[in-house]
């Protein structure tokens, strides 16, 4: 299943693809694409229900964030080695954990926006893992069993503020608008392997990244019973799982970073596409 939130900031509807493409409203069925929802309970209340019948939604309606209420933003540096090396950091020997603020989470399609006072706001197209089921000290056998689905995400980072003024990254990764989620989650059932999937992202057409995540260096497998040896995961929680080559500080000669202006696409194999419009705070 794609399921998904539409419509205006802060009033999204949940919805799901139906097999033509087209989206349908699931409001009245589920409050939100949120919390129960997305447990394995949840899920399958919703595949035993026909898409066709339900109301269909304007193509061009707005597509929100496509979990709502999200708990938990938890993301993981350096996960890719050759993205290690293009920043001149070593290769972690355990997964880097940080935490994004919920409140730079946004619909895919919505306008970044580059901090006041920011040099070098940069991109990095990632994997998101929207947790289904609470994890608590979860081995690597059981897992995937707590995984619910996977989207695209942005982690639209500010360097200087995340390198250069101190404290840890958090400060140059929680800025509004620095967390793009979706077009939609796809249920983990209709991705068979997390670590096989090509990835990319272009700034005003020019192809900036073009990895997989065959070549992360922790796998969503570890990862999820890494995370749950240091905090309850919780329906609802995303992890954003890290990022390959080819982000602006690790072009050559110089670092490439957004001015404003810009349009970003990107997108994930089989979890669909995002596009936004760079502006200003």
């Amino acid at each position: 299943m794609k399921l998904l939130r539409v419509g205006q900031p802060g009033a999204e509807v949940p919805a799901i693809v139906d097999a033509a493409g087209r989206i349908r409203s699931l409001q009245g069925i589920v409050p939100d694409i949120a919390g129960a929802t997305l447990t394995p309970d949840g899920l399958a209340r919703l595949r035993a229900i026909d898409p066709a019948t339900l109301p269909e939604l304007p193509a061009d309606a707005r597509i929100g964030p496509c979990v709502g209420q999200v708990g938990k933003f938890i993301c993981i540096g350096l996960n890719y080695a050759d993205h290690a090396a293009e920043s001149n950091l070593p290769v972690p020997k355990e997964p880097v954990i940080f935490l994004k603020a919920n409140s730079a989470i946004v619909g895919p399609n919505d306008d970044v926006l580059i901090p006041r006072g920011s040099q070098k706001t940069d991109w990095e197209v990632e994997l998101g893992v929207v947790i289904g089921k609470r994890a608590s000290y979860v081995s690597e056998a059981e897992a995937m069993d707590h995984v619910a689905g996977y989207c695209v995400i942005n982690d639209v980072s500010e360097r200087e503020f995340q390198i250069e003024r101190g404290g840890t990254w958090d400060k140059g990764k929680g800025c509004d608008t620095f967390g793009p989620l979706g077009p939609w989650m796809v249920t983990a059932d209709e991705v068979p392997d997390p670590q096989n999937l090509g990835m990319w992202l272009e700034v005003d057409g020019h192809r900036y990244q073009n990895g997989s995540t065959k070549t992360m260096v922790f796998g969503v497998r570890h990862l999820v019973h890494y995370v749950s040896q240091f905090m309850t995961l919780h329906p609802g929680d995303v992890i954003s799982t890290g990022t390959p080559p080819g982000v602006g500080m690790g072009q050559k000669p110089a670092p490439v970073y957004l001015k404003g202006g810009e349009v970003i696409r990107l997108g994930i194999e089989g979890l669909g596409e995002q596009r936004q419009k760079v502006g200003h705070a």
